[in-house]
């Protein structure tokens, strides 16, 4: 553990302000982070402690929408009342993430922005262009079973594993976020991480000390909403991949290094298309790598299966 300052901000806008400071990070649940300056990844000089914030409510909104404080737990916001009887594809991502103690400490604003879990990211002595730009991916020719299939690069290769984030690029979901001059906008979910490219060290379009508030959820779509998500055991094990459905709108995680809109797999059911066609017609796009080309007809299976639950589920 290398030394760093400590802080506990006592405002929002305090905290802004703190987070701006070069080297500083946030902290809130700590489920990522702290592992990840055990491991020499993160190396903050100075750590801005916003847990006691109030940032934890879940309210409804004028819209008829939700807005989610960015440190409410994944538990509470997964048992909440109203996000189970309007929003269950929301509840169901956010039970399939982590393990019972991950959820009760970890945010949600934590959740959305956590990173990459690829292995070579977690290795001080592999190459890896996100946690050291230049020094090449070492998942390109190595252990890439978990790695991408939609939106790669050759200087990353690995993928995000927010199950939150998936669920709610399916519901047209927005953050709120506050800067040190005092300015709030909003961002897509769907808009919030950026793909690898040659940059793979900038996860996210949220700048340098910009606090995420708050999610904001429109209305509920019309038409079912299913969550569904393969991984190799029930707890703590990161995805192999899953579908959000949302109505009209399908997501995919773990295939990429930000949740994946499948807006092709969309039109094609938009023009009658059977749930089996729609994901056919997204994955003649995948690129996988080898290790990793079981995602191509598991994604197949899980996406239809998930799309057809879902309509099921409307009827």
């Amino acid at each position: 553990m290398r030394p760093f300052t400590y802080e506990r901000a006592g405002s929002l806008e305090a905290a802004a302000r703190a987070g701006a400071a070069p080297g500083a990070r946030y902290l809130a649940g700590g489920t990522n982070l702290l592992d990840l300056m055990k491991l020499d990844i993160e190396r903050p000089t100075h750590v801005v402690d916003i847990g006691r914030l109030p940032l934890a409510a879940i309210e409804a909104t004028a819209d008829g929408g939700l807005r989610l404080g960015a440190l409410a737990s994944n538990t509470a916001v997964a048992a909440d009342a109203t996000v189970r009887a309007r929003y269950p594809l929301l509840s169901q991502a956010l039970s399939a993430g982590g393990s019972p103690q991950l959820r009760n400490k970890a945010s949600l604003a934590g959740n959305l922005i956590q990173r990459t879990r690829c292995n070579y990211f977690y290795d001080t002595s592999k190459p890896c262009n996100k946690r050291a730009p230049g020094s090449g991916c070492a998942a390109l020719e190595g252990l890439n079973r978990n790695a991408a299939i939609f939106g790669a690069s050759p200087h990353c290769v690995a993928t995000h594993a927010s199950d939150l984030a998936v669920a709610l690029t399916a519901l047209d979901a927005e953050v709120e976020t506050l800067d040190a001059a005092g300015a709030r906008r909003r961002i897509a979910v769907a808009d919030l991480h950026r793909l690898p490219g040659d940059t793979p060290q900038l996860e996210t379009q949220v700048s340098p000390g910009e606090l995420i508030t708050a999610i904001m959820v429109p209305p509920p779509p019309t038409g079912g909403q299913i969550y569904r998500k393969v991984r190799d055991r029930a707890s703590y094990a990161g995805g192999l991949a899953s579908v959000a459905v949302a109505g009209a709108n399908v997501a995919l995680g773990m295939v990429a290094l930000k949740p994946w809109r499948a807006q092709t797999a969309e039109a094609a059911l938009a023009a009658g298309g059977s749930p089996a066609e729609a994901m056919a017609a997204e994955l003649a796009n995948a690129s996988p790598l080898g290790r990793n080309d079981f995602k191509v007809p598991l994604v197949a299976r899980l996406g239809a299966a998930a799309i057809t639950e879902a309509k099921d589920a409307a009827q």
